[in-house]
């Protein structure tokens, strides 16, 4: 028995369709840099299409040789999407996601401490 959550169900319409075209979507890079100067887009594609193929979305980017951390930028809400619906990460993807949810749960108390502040009364000597 095949695992339904490992495709997403894509409507169709022609005939002997019967509604839905199930694929298999993976989260994983495109690379899109020259020569000795790698640089990754991280996209939701069908998995059976080449690496460097036309993606259904793409959420973000990835530079291995950029010095600043982080390296990469994803849209987060997108790629909890993505992983919503079915779609399976490559292990690279995978830690982005993971290091991104992190970083945003890192800044979530920072934003609430900022708005208590803003709202503490003002004595007005």
């Amino acid at each position: 028995m095949v695992d339904s959550r490992l495709f997403l169900k894509i409507p169709a319409h022609g005939p002997g369709l019967d509604g839905f075209i199930i694929m298999a979507v993976k989260l994983r890079l495109k690379r899109i840099g020259t020569r000795n100067t790698p640089v990754f887009r991280i996209v939701a594609t069908d998995g059976r299409k080449p690496r460097d193929g036309r993606p259904k979305e793409e959420l973000g980017t990835y530079s291995p040789l950029s010095k600043e951390e982080p390296n990469f930028t994803i849209n987060l809400e997108r790629a909890e999407y993505w992983l919503g619906v079915g779609a399976k990460p490559s292990d690279t993807v995978r830690s982005f996601i993971r290091k991104a949810r992190r970083a945003a749960k890192a800044e979530e108390p920072e934003a609430e401490t900022a708005e208590e502040k803003s709202e503490e009364p003002k004595s007005d000597a």
